[in-house]
């Protein structure tokens, strides 16, 4: 056997009793509290009139006076609106700016010399004006017809197009301003040109003016004076623009 002997059986511990702690008791504590208050706040819920509810609604009185109600405030019946009037300002004008005298120009040419006008050259082109009864150029329209019918010839009687002619003055009491070109009414030669006045002949003075110019714009006659008549046999101005040799 040897010196040495060991004893290997352990000593059981010792066992705990089942007792409550501290903290286990206010746990449940918490717990319960937490249980009677919800149960409380559910009753007062379901009745709010209880005395349990330290502050109970108003109850219901019967007899008690009737809350008073705002009423607007109206104007009287005969209350009228005063219209604002607005005063305007007069404006004041300010003071107006004299001019001072400007110097009396002096002329070089002496008081009993009169100077020469230059002359104007003469238009290379002369017109006749005849009246003749307008069924000769429009045979179809009777005496419901008036207006202006003319060529542009030159010193051979050769015609001569594409030349702008001008129409301009009064007629029927309506401003005239119309402008045509040679070669586009060949009715009576093949320069012929044509102004319509209107259906109806009527009498005027000297209220229309005819001149011919150039492709560049340039007058090339005077301006010439058409008269108009109330009569059949002279409602249609015949002009023939011939250039002077």
């Amino acid at each position: 056997m040897s010196k040495y002997s060991y004893d290997y059986e352990e000593t059981p511990a010792p066992k705990k009793s089942a007792r409550l702690e501290l903290w286990d008791i206010l746990s449940i504590a918490v717990l319960l509290l937490t249980f009677c208050i919800g149960v409380y706040f559910v009753l007062i819920f379901l009745f709010p009139n209880s005395a349990l509810n330290p502050l109970p609604p108003n109850p219901f009185d019967p007899l008690a006076p009737s809350t008073p109600t705002i009423s607007p405030i109206q104007l009287e019946p005969t209350w009228t609106t005063t219209p604002l009037t607005l005063t305007t300002e007069t404006p004041t004008l300010l003071p107006t700016f004299t001019l001072e005298p400007s110097a009396t120009p002096f002329s070089l040419v002496p008081s009993t010399k009169t100077p020469t006008i230059t002359a104007t050259p003469k238009a290379p082109f002369s017109a006749t004006v005849t009246y003749i009864d307008s069924t000769i150029i429009h045979p179809e329209s009777a005496c419901n017809w008036q207006g202006i019918y003319g060529t542009v010839l030159d010193v051979n009687n050769a015609d001569m197009l594409f030349f702008t002619i001008r129409l301009t003055g009064f007629y029927n009491d309506k401003f005239v301003n119309q402008q045509t070109v040679s070669g586009m009414f060949p009715a009576n030669g093949k320069s012929g040109y044509e102004f319509l006045l209107g259906p109806v002949p009527i009498s005027s003075k000297g209220l229309l003016h005819l001149q011919l110019f150039d492709q560049a714009g340039l007058p090339l006659s005077d301006n010439i004076s058409i008269d108009t008549f109330n009569d059949c046999s002279k409602n249609l101005a015949l002009v023939r623009l011939k250039k002077k040799p």
